[in-house]
């Protein structure tokens, strides 16, 4: 088994999630790259493995554990990031947008976790971090309310982690940031992309994450491109 420590990251094709995964290969670790299309991406080689992952089919994501302990022998740090945003409010969502954002920003990433916490009890410090946002502390607009719903709830799933984690030393952290200068974020938002959260920043917090020993657990970290009333 190698001694590089090993990582998954879902929704690693481009912004937050390239970022992360760019940022832990220049640190020495191996990383397995969960996205939709793997065919965009150049192909896996040496410590990059590129895999399909679709939040909504629950094959593609045990393929992809399969994949990643076949070729890299261990798992350390999960990476939970994909996400998707339907700007609706509480009142205008239909059960289909309702399902589907449930379904891909809390119950894959709920199974994600119960796939590789087997290999992760094994590490010397195995950790989940997982992307939420700001919205998952607050509800900030009518039309973020659908959004926040199911922020909450990653909210929720990260400590839930937490918790199953306390005897075992498996970490969980959640990090909410508020806009970031991404495709999502940007569409979302006026302000000029330069003075936003860049994707490279959280990349910085999310290796500093993982990074840390069992003895040190973070629950949440929110991160604000600015000054909030509250974060």
């Amino acid at each position: 088994m190698s001694e590089k420590r090993v990582a998954m990251v879902s929704g690693a094709s481009r912004g937050i999630g390239a970022a992360i995964a760019a940022r832990l290969l220049e640190a020495g670790w191996r990383v397995s790259l969960g996205v939709r299309n793997p065919e965009r991406l150049s192909p896996s080689a040496g410590d990059r493995l590129v895999c399909r992952y679709d939040a909504m089919d629950a094959a593609s994501e045990k393929r992809w554990m399969e994949e990643t302990i076949a070729r890299f022998g261990r798992l350390d740090g999960l990476v939970l990031n994909a996400g998707i945003m339907i700007p609706k409010t509480v009142l205008e969502a239909s059960e289909e947008d309702f399902d589907t954002t449930f379904a891909v920003n809390v119950k894959s990433p709920m199974r994600l976790a119960q796939l590789a916490w087997p290999h992760l009890e094994k590490a010397p410090a195995g950790r989940v971090v997982t992307l939420s946002s700001l919205s998952g502390k607050r509800v900030k607009s009518p039309g973020s309310s659908l959004y926040a719903l199911s922020k909450f709830a990653v909210l929720a799933l990260s400590h839930g982690l937490r918790q199953c984690g306390k005897e075992s030393g498996v970490r969980a952290t959640v990090i909410c940031p508020s806009y970031v200068a991404t495709d999502m974020g940007l569409a979302l938002t006026s302000p000029d992309p330069a003075t936003l959260t860049q994707p490279e920043d959280i990349a910085k917090i999310v290796h500093m994450v993982l990074d840390l020993p069992k003895t040190a657990s973070i629950s949440e970290i929110p991160v604000h491109y600015s000054v909030e009333d509250c974060y």
